[in-house]
């Protein structure tokens, strides 16, 4: 018995590792993949989390918002008395109209007050140039950074606003960030629109006198005790503030900003879970199926080594490192990349979001699980073989494998009336007679179709998205928001207008939809019946007709209330009289973007007690005279914002279509990297597995043509078959992935069109062409000799 020598099981891995550095790097490239999408969704996650929860500690952001219509600035004691209130801040906020200098298209804003002291005690302001505005002056203004940035406006600069009606002349002391306004969305609008909406801090004695507000508040902040359940301070300020007006006292849950900002992080979150699962499969497919080749290639080797001395335990540890030595080749190369993405994807967020900085952050904690997780499934993928290899008794390992028994298949049958040629008949032979590695190699091919898919279907989806919101859905020009509601003769002054060739009213109102213990902080929209210019449209993008009465409910909406058409809805409305109704649902419509409520116009006016009004209008507009129009509604008082239809396009892309199709891409370019290990591997291992069947060929005077048409005719076939299932299966997995990433702010719809099925199968058939390509050279200089000379 001789001694037991660590070093050679160590050489022969270092060779064997050398020998295979190929089909090895591209299954590490697999586990690379999955670590790397993994990394680069956990780096954002972890990053905008802790930038949020910091930036919300640092500026105090408050936990309960409230607005109302007007309360004395006395009262502010008693809400500080509410048991779990530690700070607060009444304020006075408003809307406003801005020229820009240079810049003919309509720009709204919003006005908060400041107090004299400064920074107010919640939503306190981040300021990046300047300073606040002086509380002796009342024409100074701190602007929002988004703003700045989208017109160039710098310190001392001036903007004209119309306040409450009064046209006044504002400079700029201040730009500023702020945790309330993080993700900053005009109203009536669903995307950002830096240009045309900004947020403006005045100082309480100059903002007050102008909103007809000295001495009262109308909104009001307030940050709560951690052991204090928020919704009892709601319910208390909920009875205090009911007689003042208040649509109702909300949680830092409900706030828009908030919201959109954690539908963005449980998005990440669940990227983080999806594609590294699938990438991790195919990996373990692959070590399954090469670890198995190579093991099956060794019975003789593993004989000797046992004969030699080498127990079970230390034979399955050599083949255990030889797996362990990928996965750590491609957890290194995933986390490089992984954080590399990551750092350039928060970037990319950063344009997005408005945070003073991001804290870069990553917990060491989760580079071990992700390593501890890519070393099990790696081993998982090659156990099977390893426990075999270990197994093997030495006398049986010492003999070759027992020829295989050949039958007529039943393939063989069904293409009997097919006269082949002989090479071609090898090659039905061979994947007929072994029909479990042509399963396997089938689905390697099959996943790696389906990954590009996935990867590839969202640039469909968002383009149908553009296509319904913005050319199905919305065909005005410009919507139009009032301060109040008017009666809807006000359209025909608007319509008569120069440059306005058609207006439409409706009429937006704030409600909260209850069902049981389930409740929604919407707007509650009034269409009229024969609308021309804005539709809602079902799963189809067929026109839904508004029924006579009763509610119409996004599908998202309707499943987050669980309610269904014919249900009862609570419809408690949060401004005017302040009623609380229950409307039936009359039916559910399909939207991409946002969420919402909608009822014939008429009939919800007749719900809530008043007359025909309406408190938005959408204009088609003559071209040559929009400037026109855009001036006349500036000067108009009772116009508080307006809304670019194609301002809102080029906000989707900037920002929603910018960030999400960046993800995609990389996810596409990492699926493309699957597609090749898959193929490549598949290629390798059959010419690995067949080289002697093919040198015997050469021996009996076949061409190297004839032998190269055995091989790749069989790659050939087996794209063939794995491309198709490989489609359906990215059905699948693209339905997965859809379901995961639906939030309040958009849902991806599943559109496979031709050209994506197109687009994963050329990139499926170009790794193909270039395994192919490999693998024929590596045929060419194969060794007759050598072959011939090996026991198989």
């Amino acid at each position: 018995m001789f001694p037991f020598h660590p070093s050679i099981l160590h050489t022969k891995l270092r060779r064997e590792i050398w020998q295979m550095r190929g089909q090895l790097l591209a299954i590490a490239l697999v586990i690379a993949g999955g670590i790397a999408v993994c990394l680069l969704s956990l780096v954002n996650y972890a990053s905008l989390n802790a930038t949020r929860g910091q930036y919300y500690q640092q500026h105090q952001f408050a936990d309960v918002f409230v607005s109302l219509k007007r309360a004395p600035r006395h009262l502010l004691q008693q809400v500080a008395e509410i048991p779990g209130v530690t700070r607060l801040s009444g304020r006075v906020e408003g809307g406003a109209k801005l020229e820009v200098a240079g810049f003919q298209e309509p720009v709204s804003a919003h006005l908060i007050s400041v107090p004299e002291t400064g920074q107010p005690d919640v939503n306190q302001l981040y300021l990046r140039q300047g300073r606040l505005p002086d509380a002796s002056r009342s024409d100074e203004v701190t602007i929002i950074g988004s703003f700045a940035d989208a017109h160039n406006l710098q310190l001392d600069a001036q903007l004209t606003a119309i306040i409450n009606g009064c046209r006044q002349t504002l400079t700029i002391v201040g730009i500023a960030e702020s945790p309330e306004f993080v993700y900053v969305i005009p109203p009536g609008g669903m995307l950002p629109d830096y240009q045309r909406f900004g947020v403006l801090w005045m100082s309480q004695a100059g903002l007050a006198p102008a909103m007809d507000m000295e001495g009262a508040f109308n909104s009001l902040v307030l940050k709560t005790a951690p052991d204090r359940p928020v919704k009892d301070v709601i319910n208390r300020l909920d009875r205090l503030l009911d007689r003042y007006g208040s649509t109702g006292a909300y949680a830092r849950a409900d706030q828009f900003s908030h919201r959109f900002l954690s539908d963005e992080l449980e998005q990440l979150k669940a990227m983080a879970l999806i594609f590294p699962a699938i990438f991790m499969g195919v990996a373990m497919f692959l070590l399954n199926v090469v670890v198995g080749r190579l093991i099956s290639t060794q019975r003789e080797v593993i004989a000797i080594l046992k004969a030699f001395g080498y127990s079970n335990r230390q034979i399955g540890w050599h083949y255990s490192q030889l797996v362990i030595a990928i996965a750590l080749a491609g957890l290194l190369i995933g986390t490089v990349a992984g954080l590399w993405l990551g750092r350039m994807l928060g970037g990319l967020y950063m344009e997005f979001y408005r945070f003073p900085e991001l804290l870069f952050r990553i917990s060491p904690m989760w580079i071990l699980i992700l390593a501890a997780a890519s070393l099990a499934a790696a081993w998982l993928g090659g156990w099977r073989s390893i426990r075999n290899a270990a197994a093997l008794p030495p006398a049986e390992a010492m003999q070759p494998e027992g020829p295989a028994k050949f039958r007529i298949t039943l393939p063989e049958r069904l293409l009997s009336w097919v006269r082949l040629r002989q090479p071609s008949r090898m090659i039905v032979r061979q994947l007929a007679r072994r029909p479990a590695r042509t399963a396997l190699s089938v689905a390697g091919i099959a996943m790696a179709t389906a990954i590009v898919v996935v990867g590839n279907f969202q640039f469909s989806s968002v383009s149908l998205m553009v296509h319904t919101q913005f050319a199905r859905v919305q065909k005005q020009d410009l919507t139009v928001t009032l301060t109040d509601p008017v009666n809807q003769t006000a359209l025909y002054g608007m319509a008569r207008q120069p440059g306005v060739l058609y207006t439409e009213g409706r009429r937006q109102v704030a409600v909260e939809l209850v069902n049981g213990h389930r409740s929604w902080r919407t707007a509650l929209t009034g269409l009229p019946e024969q609308a021309e210019l804005q539709f809602v449209v079902d799963r189809q993008l067929n026109n839904v007709a508004m029924p006579p009465a009763g509610l119409l409910l996004t599908d998202y909406l309707a499943q987050a209330l669980e309610v269904t058409p014919g249900d009862q809805l609570v419809v408690r409305v949060l401004e005017g009289k302040r009623p609380t109704l229950t409307i039936p649902v009359a039916g559910t419509t399909s939207e991409f973007l946002g969420v919402g409520a909608y009822m014939n116009l008429a009939a919800m006016n007749r719900a809530l007690g008043e007359g025909p009004l309406v408190n938005q209008v959408l204009l088609n507009l003559e071209g040559d005279l929009a400037d026109t129009v855009y001036r006349d509604l500036r000067d108009t008082p009772k116009v508080v914002g307006t809304n670019l239809r194609q301002a809102m396009l080029d906000s989707f892309f900037e920002t929603l279509a910018r960030t999400f199709l960046t993800y995609t891409f990389v996810i596409s370019l990492l699926g493309g990297i699957i597609a090749f290990g898959v193929i490549y591997n598949t290629a390798r291992i059959s010419l690995a597995e067949r080289g002697r069947d093919l040198a015997s060929l050469r021996v009996l005077g076949y061409s190297h043509n004839e032998v190269s048409h055995i091989l790749l005719g069989e790659l050939a076939i087996l794209l063939i078959i794995g491309i198709p299932l490989g489609w359906a299966i990215g059905l699948g997995l693209g339905q997965l992935v859809v379901t995961a990433l639906q939030t309040e702010l958009y849902r991806v719809p599943l559109i496979i069109t031709p050209r994506t099925l197109a687009l994963a199968a050329n990139v499926v058939i170009a790794s193909a062409l270039l395994s192919g390509f490999i693998t024929w050279l590596r045929l060419r200089k194969l060794d007759l000799v050598a072959v011939l000379k090996t026991r198989e």
